[in-house]
This record gives C-alpha cells, structure tokens and sequence, in this order.
C-alpha cells in the first residue's frame, strides 16, 4: 500500500479498552474509492485501530436490509441515499458522509472541492492556448454542476462554455451507448479547436470514444480533461485522458479522523470539509497548440499513435506530401523542435510513465517504447532526461 502520498495528521489516541466497530460502506470500482479506502488506512495505521466492517457496494443503490439491525459504533459511507440519510438521522450512529450527489443530507461530511477541480481543469485548456472551451457532465449530479459552476467561473464570463449532460443511472444501466449519438452530433456540432471538460474520467472515456465514431482528431480539435485520474481508465482511452488528481486518500485519512472524533463525542473542528485537489495528470488527449498548419496537424497525429512503434521521419513523409526540409522548418517555427525531437519526447514520456507506474524490466519497457534493444534505449533516455532509467526510477521512491 502506498502511504507516502498521504501527509500525517495526529489527534489524540483513544483511551484502551473498547474497539470501535466501524462500518465502511465505500465503492471500489472506481479508483477514488480505493484512494479513500486507503486514507482510512494510513489513519488506522497511526492510530489504535477499529473492528471495520467492509460494504463494497455500488454508487445510489438502496442500503442493505441488514443495517435496520446493525449493531456498531460508527459509519463512514460513499453511498448515502436518502433512505440511508434517514436512516442514520433516526439511529444517532455517528456517521461520515462521502456522498457528494445529492447535496447537504445534514450529516457531517468530507468532499472533494469540486469547485476547485472546476477551475484547475480550465486553466490546464488555458494554458494549451484554447480559447473555446465545452463541458459535459451528467445531469442531477451537484459534484457534476458545481465542477461545472468552477470550470465556468475560472473561464470568466467573456467565455462562452457549450454545455452538454446526460442521465448516468441510465447508461449504467443500459449502457452509455444508448446516449451516444447525442453526444457525437454535440461534438460534431462545436466550434473548433476547443477544449472539453468531462466532469469525470467514464464521461471522459464517453466523450473519446464519440470523437473516435465522429472521427473527430483528438487533441487537435477537441481536446479533452477528466477528473479522478482512474489510470485504468485513462490508459485504455485512445488517445490517453488527461485528468484532474483529487486528493483521495486524504478524504479518506480526514473522513477516519472526524469519525473518531464523533465516536469520542468531541465537535469536529469543521463538519463540513471540502479538499482541494492535488493537481493534474496530463496526458495525450490535451496535449495539443493551437496549430494552423496542416501538415504540421496530420504529422502530430501520426506521432502521437505510432511514436512508440519504431516511428522514423520517413515514415510520417510517405503519408504527409511534403519535402523534409519543409517539414522540419514548419515543426521548428510552430513547436520549437524538429519531427525527430517530438517523436524522442513522446518516446521519453511514454518511458517515464512506465518507469513510474510498473515493474517492467527495462527490455520489456525499450519494446514498448520503439526501441529494439535496451541498451540504446538506456543511453537515448540519460541524454535526454540527464540520468539512466534505473536511477529515474529508484528516484521515485
């Protein structure tokens, strides 16, 4: 378990004797809920542990029939339906609420700052020069409309967001791609370039794939953020989602906390916390200019899908009809950097994330990344990023 991304907070310890027996009623599907199981965690960690009892249950389903009986001291739950908000207003069990979409339920509660998440996602598409910005949420959601509210606010008022949302209940239900062809013709619909907020990962998964069947370029025209930064999701996604990183396991480490407090019968300094993010995880679906050259466009397209396959300049000239020479004037005047330079920084990135994010061998990750063997791909990587793969990764820890 990973406990070094959580900052340590102290209160307290409980007096011996008596084991809390606490009921965690938290969804691991999605990988907020397994950050915020892990916060709890590195609270029981550092301080006299509970007796937990686990309810891994989805999102807004109806409480279990069991809990009319349950014999505890204390809840922290991510699922807190109205019939669960009453329930736990009539029982007195001192209670954490996590639930963020209904609104204030009178209990205490943690949240994220969606707000927060709002505005730090706009200025991400403001800094990659965009100047027409959408959002897609679902509807009846008040963490969707507010990270909407702060995604507008940021923006200012001389910005006009297009706006689009649909029912998530229902595409869990049927699938979202019962939606689908809504959501291509809104995209095929905008202004363009633009820079699209999805007010989740799965909305943004959801917007990716709709651009794919309206064969619309990502990033180039639409560029597209997230929220959660849920790397199952946001690798599969083609090209990978860029996504805003809430602070999860601190929700979950502050969630703990406040409930010992309660269950102590001591007033929480605040009942009502919200948590900022912590920043964001940018990848390929925002990694764009604002570029006007065509050429220059479709030979960044064919970069990004193919860097890390043996990709050579000569490849990307066979299907873009110009003379190198051009090429590479035309890459230095808009990025900077010639073809060959962009394909080593796709290369590079796509090395770094492996190197963070797996136990790959270094053979394994010189493949994976176009190079036929691994030793030149270690020399290629310390001239570029001033230290060897194995010294990059030992950093990381």
């Amino acid at each position: 378990m990973n406990r070094k991304h959580v900052k340590k907070f102290h209160i307290t310890p409980r007096g011996s004797g008596h084991r809390p027996h606490v009921l965690l009623i938290v969804e691991t599907a999605m990988s907020f809920g397994r950050g915020v199981l892990e916060g709890i965690s590195q609270y029981l960690f550092e301080n006299p542990p509970w007796s937990v009892q686990l309810d891994l249950r989805e999102l807004m389903v109806t409480p279990p029939a069991w809990l009319q009986q349950w014999d505890g001291d204390g809840i922290i739950t991510r699922s807190t339906t109205p019939e669960m908000a009453d329930f736990i207003s009539q029982s007195g069990i001192p209670t954490v609420n996590l639930t963020d979409i209904y609104g204030d339920q009178g209990l205490p509660s943690i949240w994220n700052d969606h707000e927060a998440i709002g505005r730090m996602a706009a200025e991400h598409l403001l800094q990659r020069g965009l100047k027409r910005f959408a959002f897609c949420g679902f509807t009846n959601h008040q963490w969707s409309e507010t990270r909407y509210r702060g995604f507008m606010d940021h923006l200012g008022p001389a910005s006009e967001v297009l706006f689009h949302s649909s029912d998530w209940a229902q595409a869990r239900r049927t699938g979202w791609e019962t939606q689908q062809a809504r959501m291509v013709q809104w995209l095929l619909d905008l202004p363009k370039p633009i820079g699209v907020m999805a007010c989740n990962d799965f909305r943004g998964q959801h917007v990716l794939e709709a651009c794919r069947v309206a064969q619309i370029t990502v990033p180039d025209q639409v560029a597209v953020i997230g929220v959660d930064n849920d790397r199952v999701i946001c690798d599969f996604c083609q090209p990978s989602l860029s996504s805003v990183i809430p602070a999860a396991e601190r929700i979950g480490f502050e969630a703990a906390r406040m409930l010992d407090q309660l269950m102590r019968k001591e007033e929480p300094p605040e009942r009502h916390m919200k948590i900022a993010p912590i920043g964001i995880a940018a990848r390929q679906s925002t990694d764009v200019m604002e570029i006007d050259d065509t050429a220059v466009v479709t030979a960044l397209k064919i970069i990004r899908e193919r860097a890390c396959n043996g990709l050579c300049v000569a490849d990307i000239l066979a299907e873009v009809p110009i003379a190198r020479s051009s090429l590479e004037r035309r890459f230095r005047q808009h990025l900077g950097r010639s073809p060959q330079a962009e394909i080593r920084n796709i290369q590079m990135r796509r090395a770094q994330q492996l190197l963070s994010e797996t136990n790959l061998p270094l053979s394994q990750i010189a493949n994976l990344t176009g190079f036929k063997h691994a030793e030149y791909f270690s020399v290629v990587f310390k001239r570029e990023m001033g230290e060897t793969p194995g010294q990059y990764r030992e950093n990381l820890s």
